[in-house]
């Protein structure tokens, strides 16, 4: 998959606690972000229609080493946006902790 970038002007901050949280409303189905995944109309138009889901991030001490919660909910019964981010969190995350533990990026796609 290629890098795809989406200015989202739509999505709103709900909580910001640094070093700890970070919540946020999370999505925004554009072109690109489709183009990236597969020109699929249907999903585009079911996700589309979808409200916003909210994601959270919460990091805690332990001992010498940090916990990552992640926490993405919020979802319309029968929501076809919860099927692909519960396929892209896993790859993401791990992508995330090979970064933190070699200083390589793991490649997603």
């Amino acid at each position: 998959m290629d890098k795809v970038t989406v200015a989202d002007g739509g999505s709103v901050v709900l909580a910001a606690e640094p070093p700890r949280r970070l919540s946020y409303t999370w999505h925004t189905i554009t072109p690109e972000f489709v183009a990236a995944f597969g020109d699929e109309h249907d999903f585009l138009q079911k996700a589309s229609a979808e409200r916003r889901s909210t994601v959270t991030f919460d990091i805690e001490p332990v001992g010498e080493l940090v916990r990552l919660t992640v926490t993405h909910d919020g979802f319309d019964p029968g929501s076809v946006i919860l099927g692909g981010v519960s396929e892209g969190w896993p790859p993401t995350l791990s992508s995330l902790k090979t970064l933190l533990e070699t200083g390589e990026p793991l490649a997603l796609g």
